[in-house]
């Protein structure tokens, strides 16, 4: 059987099912070709899971804390298999959604994997099992050998594959027990021990949901802080945080290898760690170790030779500000195009790939993207590092506000983290800024806004917020750099 469509669409994660949805409110009849349930990594495998679960962490948390709001609890224990349970529940909900959202649209999907057969056309092939077996994710499981089951056809195609997991080569890394995020999901219960390798967003967020559900956790990062790609100051503050609540951190460390132990009754492996010289360090016992060290593009199996686009060494698909590949009527959005890897800017990309196959003259720009790391403390951030900025030659002006200030941190019981704002010296005009602490995932969308729209220090500050709110610290640290702080100490201006 074969099909033609305006626009295909090839995944079906934050990326590809919006592309498809906006390509059909714009007219077109679209196609939609996905491995398993609607909503990708990010929601079968990625954000949504761990974000449910560390709610789970979070509430858990809070209880055993209860007694220091006059709250008395007893016997407070953690249900694992009910926090998966609730996990499950959440993610089946929203890929329900997601697909009455395309079948309400008028979008055809179609369950199997893709493969070129020319710039025009592709064969769709039953899916085969998961590379980690039984109910582990088919998004980078590979096409059975049986023949097509049907070909489609369109005049634009969109690449939405995503991206999976990174494992390193290291000796020991095939061991039962060595895992990336995709496999963590599928423990039965939380391990005793647990070696965390990479302190980015997934290795950090793992690290600290381990923890709270009561493991013994050690974080391995090579680079001199956590979160590497954050502002340095708010990732050494995590490092402070995470060690004050025990979680073991060391940056610059590497795991050389994972060795085998024990007679399967105790602890089943051990990490070897090298200090930044390559020097023997330590060696740590785990029933896990979990790897978060980066990911690679979803591109083997798609046939893309067939189809003419290029990849760059890597594997990913080099697109333009309007998500073109280098054949004019294919184009990439997401992972797959190794420009941002958030579930967010594939989104966004996702409206700017449909409305330009739809005859629209859109451009993506990447300056204001806020990223949000789901730990405890929360980190998130927008626009120029203060390092950035500095490298860039600017003259700049940066301030603090601690949480430690702000009267509704108090009343919510945490007042750990702060927030950063890097402004333009002269114009005034909000560059980034930084918060690690109480909702900062939430708190980071005016800074967002203010980056997107060169929004000053005066407009930050001219602007009513309400009180008591964790929004005032935003407000502050705006006072603070324009050298007028109000709850806090006059200082001498940094920067």
């Amino acid at each position: 059987m074969k099909q033609h469509f305006d626009v295909l669409v090839i995944g079906g994660g934050p990326g590809g099912y919006v592309a498809a949805i906006r390509a059909a409110q714009l007219g077109r009849t679209v196609a939609l070709v996905d491995k398993e349930r609607p909503g990708g990594v990010c929601l079968n495998w990625g954000c949504i899971p761990t974000k449910a679960m560390l709610r789970s962490a979070e509430v858990l948390e809070t209880v055993r804390s209860a007694e220091q709001f006059g709250v008395l609890t007893e016997g407070v224990r953690l249900d694992y298999s009910a926090v998966l349970k609730r996990k499950d529940g959440i993610v089946s909900r929203l890929t329900e959604g997601i697909a009455q959202l395309l079948k309400a649209n008028g979008v055809t999907v179609v369950k199997g994997h893709a493969r070129f057969t020319d710039p025009h056309t592709v064969a769709v092939h039953e899916t085969g099992p998961s590379p980690l077996g039984g109910d582990g994710p088919l998004y980078a499981a590979p096409p059975t050998p049986q023949p097509a089951r049907e070909t489609l056809s369109a005049d634009d195609i969109i690449i939405a594959t995503g991206s999976q997991p990174v494992m390193p080569g290291l000796p020991g890394s095939d061991l039962p027990g060595v895992s990336t995020s995709d496999g963590a999901f599928l423990l039965p219960e939380v391990p005793a021990r647990a070696v965390v390798v990479g302190g980015s967003a997934v290795g950090a967020e793992w690290a600290s949901l381990f923890h709270t559900f009561g493991a013994e956790v050690t974080l391995v990062e090579m680079m001199p802080t956590l979160l590497p790609a954050e502002d340095a100051e708010i990732g050494r503050a995590l490092t402070r945080s995470f060690t004050k609540r025990g979680i073991k951190v060391l940056t610059r460390h590497t795991v050389t290898a994972i060795e085998k132990e024990g007679d399967g009754n105790g602890v089943q492996l051990r990490a070897l760690v090298a200090d930044a010289d390559g020097k023997p360090a330590e060696s740590f016992p785990a029933d896990i170790v979990l790897f978060g060290v980066g990911r690679r593009p979803n591109t083997a199996g798609l046939d893309l030779e067939k189809a003419g686009v290029h990849t760059d060494d890597r594997g990913y698909v080099p697109v333009t500000d309007q998500l073109r590949t280098n054949v004019p009527h294919i184009s990439a959005i997401g992972d797959v195009t190794g420009r941002v890897q958030l579930a967010h800017v594939a989104s966004h990309q996702a409206l700017v790939a449909a409305s330009v196959v739809s005859g629209h003259d859109e451009r993506i720009d990447y300056r204001a993207v806020p990223a949000a790391t789901f730990t405890r403390p929360e980190v998130a951030s927008v626009g120029l590092t203060e390092a950035q900025a500095r490298e860039d030659g600017r003259e700049i002006t940066t301030a603090r506000f601690p949480f430690a200030a702000l009267g509704r941190a108090h009343a919510y019981g945490a007042t750990d983290g702060m927030v950063k704002v890097i402004a333009d010296r002269s114009s005034g005009a909000v560059l980034g800024a930084h918060i690690i602490g109480p909702g900062a995932s939430d708190l980071i969308a005016e800074a967002a806004l203010a980056v997107t729209h060169g929004v000053t220090l005066t407009g930050l500050t001219d602007t009513i917020h309400a009180h008591p709110t964790l929004g005032e610290a935003t407000m502050e640290a705006a006072m603070g750099a324009l050298g007028l702080p109000l709850h806090t100490a006059p200082v001498r201006r940094r920067g």
